[in-house]
């Protein structure tokens, strides 16, 4: 940080903090909304940083240098000018009320995202003083979270720590930002991953017959988001129509989203349980255990580094190999680039409904040609079999099984 005298002249031209040459532990910083006074000391072993005031009457650099030398006193005493602050809230206290603020702006998603990484993430903080958390304190726990979760779970959760932080200085809580310095963690390759045929092969025959591996085959044939397919509720399934119908709150650029199902992906989702006791299909409250799921996945497989939105990237671009459009590619990504961008995106509200389902039909077999293994199984034929065969890794169902599918796929076929 800059050091030199404060002044008027040097507030004009000031960018970020000043700390003051003539009153040691005195300063100002420029924020967006005017420039601020500050006082930095030690007090029972932590260091505390407070604004005596905003520039501007009373507080000029001369008042709050006097003003400065006056708490830092009290300092030298042995006593905390500022007593009992609202910096001695707990950040366990803080955050809960931080999360009831920002629940009617986040969508739901976030929100939950934001409340499982400040609830159960920085669950060894809560007891901690605000004033009392530094950047060593945040760094050790990222550092504990990727240890345990992984580099994304460490970096989402810096995130979340650094928006509260911003909010508790904007709400006076404290003075400065403790996540900031600290640093992002290497999540990978780069973001242009494609699974191979024998990797795509190998991820599909590890899958069991859990809901993780239900979820995993639906984004693998479907190319949703993640969230999308593990907030997945019954509500937004419409088996009649073959359909997934998301809310614009629930997707990434807050737009309705209809996507067409194939026979196999509507397979996995028609074998899957009803709950009395909530609409979603995955989870109680929706499938948040992804990293644990994901390790135990990777364990099985003995591949390169992947991650789960590569078998989105995978379908898309497989769909193009299949010579399918890409505006229709767009449309079943949710996306608005291109065909559908700009002006011509108001003007064209074409939905693709046919295109889509036709072409990730032709995606779901490509998929089940490539996982059967020649001589080993039979390749099922029909509909309902295939379907089902795709579902359950490959094997044939009792023929109940089958007769209950036909029922719910029956208009597809007459379609």
């Amino acid at each position: 940080m800059a050091t030199g005298k404060v002044t008027i002249s040097a507030i004009s031209k000031l960018q970020g903090w000043l700390w003051d040459t003539q009153c040691v532990g005195f300063g100002t910083r420029r924020q967006t909304n005017g420039c601020f006074y500050y006082i930095r000391y030690r007090h029972n072993g932590s260091q505390i940083v407070k604004s005596i005031g905003r520039h501007g009457s009373p507080w000029t650099p001369d008042t709050a240098r006097t003003k400065a030398r006056e708490l830092l006193g009290v300092v030298a005493g042995g006593a905390d000018p500022f007593g009992q602050s609202l910096s001695s809230e707990t950040l366990g206290a803080e955050i809960e009320r931080y999360l009831d603020r920002k629940k009617a702006s986040l969508k739901p998603r976030s929100f939950i995202e934001t409340a499982r990484h400040l609830r159960k993430y920085a669950l060894p903080l809560h007891k901690l003083r605000l004033a009392d958390i530094d950047r060593r304190t945040i760094a050790v726990l990222l550092g504990q979270i990727e240890t345990a979760s992984g580099p994304i779970a460490r970096n989402r959760l810096r995130s979340s720590l650094s928006a509260f932080f911003a909010w508790a200085i904007q709400e006076g809580l404290t003075e400065i930002n403790p996540v900031q310095g600290t640093g992002t963690a290497d999540e990978g390759s780069s973001r242009d991953r494609v699974l191979t045929q024998d990797e795509l092969r190998k991820i599909w025959r590890n899958l069991g017959d859990d809901r993780f591996d239900d979820m995993v085959r639906l984004l693998l044939l479907t190319g949703q988001r993640r969230n999308e397919i593990g907030m997945l509720q019954w509500s937004e399934v419409d088996l009649k129509r073959g359909m997934i119908l998301l809310a614009p709150a629930r997707t990434k650029n807050g737009r309705l989203h209809e996507l067409p199902l194939s026979a196999q992906a509507l397979a996995v989702l028609a074998r899957q349980p009803h709950r009395n006791s909530s609409d979603f299909i995955f989870a109680e409250r929706g499938f948040n255990n992804w990293g644990r799921c994901k390790q135990e996945l990777d364990r099985r497989l003995g591949i390169a580094p992947w991650r789960l939105h590569d078998l989105r990237r995978t379908c898309a671009t497989q769909l193009g190999e299949l010579g399918v459009q890409p505006h229709h590619i767009e449309a079943i990504l949710n996306h608005y680039s291109g065909h559908r961008a700009g002006v011509a995106g108001v003007y064209q509200r074409a939905k693709y409904e046919p295109e889509m389902r036709t072409a990730l039909q032709r995606w779901a077999d490509y998929v089940e040609a490539l996982i059967v293994e020649p001589r080993k199984q039979p390749v099922p034929t029909g509909l309902m079999e295939r379907a089902f065969a795709v579902a359950r890794g490959g094997k044939i169902v009792p023929e109940e099984e089958l007769a209950n599918l036909e029922r719910q796929i029956a208009p597809l076929k007459r379609a």
